[in-house]
């Protein structure tokens, strides 16, 4: 079995336990999924089966779309509604939407982010998260999120009586981002103690929520044999790479994992980034500039060698 399937994740459960389940139901054991989902978040999870999972790393690489709600009152732990509380100020009149407008204004772009303590971020070979759950604290590594779009949907609600406010946003993100810490980061913009109150991921690895597909309706479609109807082609994960079509002669060679001069692909000019080689309609390779060679490219990743 070959693929990738645009997988809907549901709450209570983490990325691994899809995998786990997913070998049972798929009855094969190499599958991978592209981009870690929080088990409170629900969303798209993008799954590769068999060959597949040799672009996962470039589907992790692609933009998110995540919609979700920012509280301000408190903060926790972990940064969303399943950690302790760990500061609180009464929010004790409600904020106007040009106040927020403006503080959801200032985190877009290129910005800073230091990493959640209940994070998957290694620090000196440990897991940020394991610190956290031994009670230990560590100097965290600063790291730069790009924010395209980062809007409220909803009009504010003020809690009277908790002394919180809630809206729901939309985010359009790059790689890498912490959207528990762009809530509480936007809640500091605002002089308030804030965390992300719910969080679903619309869009990850070029998938989609409308392609999506539950646990259950996998298992079914194995069960009536159309398991082929939900999964999309290899070709899906590398989609964001500059495709360029090869002839039979040089596919010959780029199956070995020969290296080539950038004119033997019929490119005008050296790129600056991986390129995928299509040989009839199919991604047979991944080919990357060669730091040794001037206008060399070379073999990052063979995906099909028959």
């Amino acid at each position: 079995m070959e693929g990738i399937l645009p997988l809907w994740k549901e709450r209570g459960m983490t990325s691994h336990d899809c995998v786990f389940k997913l070998r049972k139901i798929l009855q094969t054991k190499k599958i991978g999924h592209g981009g870690t989902l929080d088990p409170d978040v629900d969303g798209v999870l993008p799954i590769c089966i068999g060959k597949a999972t040799k672009v996962i790393e470039y589907m992790v690489d692609s933009g998110k779309i995540y919609e979700g709600e920012i509280t301000l009152g408190f903060s926790t732990t972990t940064e969303d509604v399943s950690g302790e509380v760990v500061e609180e100020k009464a929010v004790e009149s409600p904020l106007s939407v040009v106040e927020i407008d403006a503080a959801m204004a200032k985190m877009t772009g290129t910005i800073t982010q230091i990493p959640p303590m209940y994070s998957a971020v290694k620090v000196n070979g440990k897991r940020l998260y394991e610190y956290a759950r031994n009670g230990e604290t560590v100097e965290r590594p600063q790291r730069t999120a790009e924010i395209h779009t980062f809007m409220r949907t909803t009009e504010p609600v003020w809690n009277e009586e908790l002394k919180t406010q809630s809206w729901r946003f939309k985010v359009i993100c790059g790689k890498g981002t912490y959207v528990r810490t762009l809530a509480v980061d936007t809640g500091l913009n605002l002089g308030y103690p804030a965390h992300m109150s719910d969080l679903t991921r619309l869009a990850s690895g070029g998938l989609s929520k409308e392609q999506a597909v539950t646990l259950e309706q996998v298992a079914q479609a194995m069960e009536n044999q159309t398991i082929d109807n939900l999964l999309l082609p290899l070709e899906y994960g590398i989609s964001s790479l500059k495709r360029v079509d090869i002839s039979e002669a040089i596919y010959a060679k780029v199956k070995n994992g020969l290296r080539f001069p950038y004119a033997a692909f019929g490119l005008s000019e050296m790129p600056e980034e991986e390129i995928a080689l299509f040989y009839n309609n199919q991604v047979v390779s991944i080919y990357i500039p060669n730091p040794k060679e001037k206008n060399i490219l070379k073999p990052s990743k063979v995906l099909r060698n028959e």
